[in-house]
């Protein structure tokens, strides 16, 4: 998701005084838990569980609130956590808590589309016209051209992105904790100035819009709630038992992990939580642990029981263009393809938001699972945003190397 930096500090403060009266919390204090990944041995066996844990505990002395990292190759299990679940209550970070996983809903909702091609229900070839009404499509850019599923899944289409709107960020200062629908968040994008012109050869550029339009088609296709359909294909079928879809689902009293953003500019770090920017709607939303998003990758990456190769193999079909030092996928990103050498990369996808970060990869060569959750918003440019980038990049380079 891009950036919240087109309004000063100073106003971002202002509003977060005049509003926080009025919103309702639907994020709840964070409470201590009782947590067998931190308890079991099993979970610290890979051999470099101590460079792992070190790394957490330096990038929270850098500052960042708190941290949670799984990583699973053939060598064992490392889970680990360090700083603060909610710094106001003295809640220290554990594995088992919940976080917002912000973008990584797309790799989810991507998975779902391929799920209902496999059943015959869709293909990601159609033409998006196929499923989508025309007077949407008509005061949408680029709508006019020979859209199908599948620019929508690999960000070919040029279409406009919502989450760069002002006029809907000055509606989250307004009203932070509104359930956003499909209708509400597309008059955004009406009658706005294309990206690029559509060439998906030449162009790609990621854009949230991409997956709104995507979570109402899965709804023409099925007709139900996409996330009814999330759950039925991806998140029940796995077990994910600490996986929900907000606003669809409800939270677990306590059991998530608060979310904070330098709002003022002034190394001060605010809990915007309940801070909503549009999740529900495809491209974001999905709150989860570290183990339910390990058990997701190991499935469709390891283990392969998600998907038949082929239509795994359509997911890494990857764009040239680079784009913040990725490659753009069907619903998957091919990353880290600069921190070691060209068998290094990773495939998955990264989760960034207001007050919460995520990244969920498999590093093919080496056969290792990364599932980390931080609660910083990394989406906006603050002081910390090159320290996480930079932990991330730590932490890849300790699972490449020999």
């Amino acid at each position: 998701m891009k950036s919240f930096n087109d309004y000063t500090s100073a106003f971002l403060g202002l509003m977060l005084l005049l509003t926080a009266a009025c919103r309702k919390a639907e994020i709840l204090p964070s409470t201590t838990l009782n947590c067998p990944l931190e308890e079991e041995s099993v979970y610290k066996a890979n051999p470099k569980s101590a460079q792992f844990q070190n790394i957490l505990d330096e990038y929270v002395h850098q500052g960042l609130p708190g941290i949670i990292l799984l990583v699973k190759n053939e060598d064992g299990f490392f889970i680990g956590s360090a700083g603060m679940a909610d710094i106001d209550k003295g809640i220290k970070m554990q594995p088992c808590h919940i976080s917002k996983i912000c973008s990584i809903t797309k790799l989810m909702l991507g998975l779902t589309i391929m799920r209902l091609q496999e059943q015959g229900l869709l293909s990601i070839n159609d033409p998006i016209s196929d499923y989508l009404p025309e007077n949407t499509l008509k005061h949408i850019e680029n709508c006019d051209q020979p859209l199908t599923i599948r620019n929508l899944m690999n960000h070919t289409t040029g279409i406009y992105d919502v989450i760069k709107d002002q006029g809907f960020y000055l509606q989250i200062l307004n009203n932070p904790a509104k359930h956003w629908t499909a209708d509400n968040l597309l008059k955004y994008v009406y009658d706005k100035p294309a990206m690029f012109d559509f060439a998906p050869d030449d162009t790609a550029a990621y854009s949230n819009t991409n997956y709104l339009l995507l979570s109402m088609i899965v709804e023409q296709v099925t007709g139900k709630p996409h996330s009814q359909v999330m759950h039925e294909e991806v998140f029940d079928k796995l077990g994910m038992n600490d996986t929900y879809y907000f606003y669809h689902d409800a939270l677990p009293e306590n059991q998530v992990a608060q979310g904070y953003y330098d709002l003022y500019n002034n190394h001060t770090l605010v809990n915007l939580s309940n801070w909503n920017t549009g999740s529900g709607n495809g491209y974001g939303g999905v709150y989860s642990t570290v183990w339910d998003m390990y058990l997701f990758a190991d499935a469709l990456f390891v283990k392969k029981t998600l998907l038949e190769q082929s239509s795994l193999e359509q997911m890494l079909v990857f764009h040239k263009t680079v784009e913040s030092r990725k490659n753009l996928g069907v619903a998957c990103f091919r990353d880290f393809i600069d921190v070691g050498g060209a068998s290094d990369y990773a495939w998955g996808h990264r989760g960034r938001d207001l007050s919460y970060s995520a990244d969920l990869f498999y590093f093919p060569h080496h056969k290792a699972i990364m599932s980390m959750i931080v609660n910083y918003g990394t989406d906006g440019d603050s002081y910390l945003r090159p320290v996480f980038k930079e932990m991330r990049d730590e932490i890849a380079k300790v699972i490449i190397a020999d």
